[in-house]
């Protein structure tokens, strides 16, 4: 009963409209006077206390600036045109650039949704322009700003590498190669949707060679923050939070270097960035108090001497698991979801002799498929609102193939695990 109480309890205040943050301070407070005998209510000052000054969390605040910086200053801009001049001959051609651009802006904002919102609010404007398929096209920004949360440095991976005591270098180095691939399968997509339909595939770019090299410092400037992050990291140079704050002074310097850095741009970054983080902050401490909660009436207890005595086998345990997160990202905020299920349901995984690594990419493929599925796919809601009018149904219907192209993924991930673990393990 209390699963039941718990998830019905909270799909009935996010439908009623509260924010998600409140909706989870709510639930957890209510579980703890209703069904615990010990005053939890009590703790939720010390809690909430202790969860906040994980060193940990303040990587998170700083890619988040390090992403708003890059926005501001323009260089997410010149990114895209530079990829622009590189992927326009191909069918579909800007859908290809939006795929791209934003598994290069993720790997240095960390942020599907931000990544969804900078890119879409250059690319929209080019698709009627160039007669592309408009379902289509929306489809590609709110898939491909998906890949924020799979590709590092991913503010999701810090949180799950907190939850579970799991390495985030290991992570991050093991979400590297699924995010690229992950963009050829979404690439592939739109390649076949576009053979398929030349029409939807938009008028071709075309561009000399010598636009493409003179357009590529746009392309390897902000690859290097990348490179500079994630080394560091590896290297053993930084921790992930020391790391980040080294992103934020690279993307300070190439921002002067573009002579974009101002004082009203610096205004604008802290502004985005505090809005942002104040968000995900309060969202981390509610749930987290949640799964304290839950934890303390039984729930973790419960579920787990559940999955001992049905007598099923670790992949048929793994399959319900997979369909417990498809179901429940269609209703639940993908933040919220990750702070939830992943204390109750990984230890449960991880005694089914998964690799730790290796569940937590296939986890973040799982969450992006929940950031493009309706009704409450955040992705959907973001490119619609940069999009500024047409219909919602455009967006949701373009993004469809993309969830089956993430199913694909998962599928990979599954039946060859190497996919994640072998990058981690050669670097060892």
């Amino acid at each position: 009963m209390i699963p039941v109480f718990s998830f019905g309890g909270l799909l009935a205040l996010i439908l009623a409209g509260w924010p998600i943050a409140a909706a989870l301070a709510f639930l957890a407070l209510g579980t703890a006077y209703i069904l615990s005998p010990m005053p939890l209510h009590l703790a939720l000052g010390d809690f909430a206390w202790q969860s906040a000054s994980e060193f940990l969390l303040v990587a998170i605040p700083l890619f988040i600036l390090m992403g708003e910086i890059l926005l501001r200053s323009g260089i997410a801009q010149r990114l895209y045109a530079a990829i622009v001049l590189w992927t326009g001959w191909l069918p579909g051609g800007l859908m290809h650039s939006n795929i791209a651009s934003c598994t290069l802006f993720a790997a240095t904002s960390g942020s599907s949704v931000a990544t969804a919102a900078t890119i879409g609010t250059v690319a929209i404007p080019e698709a009627k322009r160039y007669g592309y398929n408009e379902p289509l096209f929306l489809g590609t920004l709110a898939a491909g700003g998906t890949i924020g949360i799979l590709i590092p440095p991913s503010v999701a991976l810090i949180i799950y590498g907190l939850l579970t005591n799991t390495s985030v270098p290991d992570l991050y180095i093991a979400g590297f190669i699924p995010g690229l691939i992950l963009m050829l399968v979404f690439m592939a997509t739109v390649l076949a949707f576009c053979v398929v339909r030349p029409g939807w595939g938009g008028k071709r770019i075309t561009a000399t060679w010598s636009q493409r090299f003179s357009a590529l410092p746009d392309i390897l400037l902000p690859g290097g923050i990348f490179v500079v992050v994630i080394g560091s990291i590896y290297a053993g140079f930084a921790t992930p939070t020391e790391a980040s704050a080294l992103g934020v002074v690279c993307s300070l310097v190439l921002a002067a270097f573009r002579k974009t850095l101002s004082l009203t741009m610096l205004r604008a970054v802290v502004e985005g960035t505090l809005r942002t983080t104040g968000m995900i902050m309060l969202i981390v401490l509610a749930a987290g108090y949640l799964n304290f909660v839950l934890a303390s009436v039984g729930l973790t207890a419960e579920i787990e001497a559940l999955v001992t005595a049905s007598g099923l086998s670790p992949a048929e345990t793994l399959a319900i698991i997979i369909a417990i997160y498809l179901i429940l990202g269609c209703v639940i905020e993908v933040l919220s979801l990750l702070l939830i299920t992943t204390p109750i349901l990984a230890p449960i995984v991880f005694s089914l002799g998964y690799d730790p690594i290796w569940f937590g990419i296939l986890l973040m493929v799982l969450m992006e498929a929940a950031l493009i599925t309706p009704p409450v796919g955040l992705n959907l809601y973001v490119v619609h609102g940069v999009r500024q009018g047409g219909s919602m149904n455009d967006v949701i219907i373009g993004s469809l193939p993309f969830v089956l192209s993430l199913f694909v993924m998962a599928i990979l991930l599954i039946a060859f695990p190497e996919i994640a673990l072998w990058l981690p393990e050669a670097l060892r």
